[in-house]
């Protein structure tokens, strides 16, 4: 039974939980894959138990996974289980395709945001999908996000940089502009992480790279002044809680108070810019959490558990809960009602369709 509940004496849908940051991943053949390419393509190899699986790459596996990624009962049913009343899905960062040629990537993105659309039709009232787009060609990548929100997706997802232009690239910078132009939210994603190999154990790269990569996208906004040419009107979030960003604010903010080449293109201290992006709630610690809160602003958080993998959060929303410092309002701003006004969300539709 959906958590979903309404208020007696208006039509209005209360949300207590809505997860923004979950993943999903199709079962996808080897052979659907090789028409992005033949080698490096990602797909799904499903166990024959059925309820656990390898996403590939090309003949190599890439990462363990189990059936809820790429079920929707199964999700719905860890929905339930954790008192979620919506969830905001996405592609698995090794789907974007930027290293293989933007046609190609084009084609393959549009059939990506067509199986998530799929995937969400197990349940419109709950499930809510967001895009991926052909970043390397940023023509094709802003047509592909208007057609994704012309077919009722909510968002795009865009990798933290492509190759080794970050965000502050002006193309990238366009399409972020073309996104503030058309309302179409963005939630940016730590991938391909810095290494020169030094990393080769323990995840490392997912806990200690993946935090700089989204620090980076960050600052790459802020330090280089794109923050000042596009439009406030852009929604956009950072995942895993902005990565490092909050714990080395006050060392950044220093470098540009003491370093005229640190400023030289921020007109204004960086610490100031945190009221033209959100981050998500996925920190895993109450001090973390604090830190975040008071950096941000419980206005600027959402909540997001990196559903269904590991690394996630394995009890969503318990973090949340678990902070008596945030008063009710702020937990309700958290859990539900900032992702409400992000993505967009109808909750009177919501209401209509169950």
């Amino acid at each position: 039974m959906s958590p979903l509940r309404h208020a007696a004496s208006r039509e209005v849908c209360i949300m207590k939980k809505i997860d923004m940051h979950a993943h999903f991943f199709p079962r996808i053949s080897q052979a659907q894959a090789a028409e992005l390419d033949q080698v490096q393509a990602p797909w799904l190899a499903v166990n024959a138990n059925g309820e656990t699986g390898q996403i590939m790459k090309g003949a190599q596996p890439f990462r363990p996974v189990y059936r809820a990624l790429w079920d929707p009962q199964l999700r719905l049913q860890e929905m339930d289980k954790h008192g979620i009343d919506l969830q905001i899905i996405c592609a698995t960062p090794i789907m974007f395709g930027y290293e293989f040629p933007a046609a190609k990537t084009a084609a393959w993105a549009e059939r990506m945001n067509d199986l998530a659309m799929e995937h969400c039709a197990a349940d419109q009232a709950r499930l809510k999908a967001l895009a991926q787009v052909p970043l390397q060609d940023p023509e094709l990548a802003c047509r592909t996000a208007s057609q994704a929100k012309a077919s009722g997706h909510h968002g795009v997802q865009i990798g933290s940089h492509l190759g080794a232009r970050d965000l502050d690239d002006e193309h990238l910078v366009q399409f972020l502009i073309h996104c503030a132009q058309e309302n179409i939210p963005v939630l940016v994603h730590p991938w391909d992480m810095m290494t020169d190999g030094r990393m080769k154990k323990w995840m490392l790269p997912w806990l200690v790279a993946m935090p700089a990569e989204t620090q980076l996208s960050i600052l790459s906004l802020i330090l280089s002044g794109a923050f000042e040419r596009i439009p406030e009107s852009l929604k956009i979030c950072f995942a895993h809680g902005g990565g490092s960003f909050a714990f080395l604010l006050g060392r950044v903010d220093n470098a540009w108070q003491c370093r005229d080449i640190v400023r030289a293109d921020c007109p204004r201290r960086p610490s100031s810019y945190v009221n033209r992006f959100y981050v998500d709630s996925a920190v895993f610690d109450t001090g973390a959490l604090r830190l975040l809160t008071e950096v941000m602003g419980a206005d600027r958080i959402m909540l997001g558990s990196d559903h269904p993998f590991p690394l996630g959060e394995q009890n969503i929303g318990k973090l949340v809960a678990d902070s008596p410092w945030l008063d009710s309002a702020d937990k309700q701003r958290i859990n539900a009602d900032n992702a409400l006004d992000f993505f967009n969300i109808d909750t009177e539709g919501l209401n209509n369709g169950r």
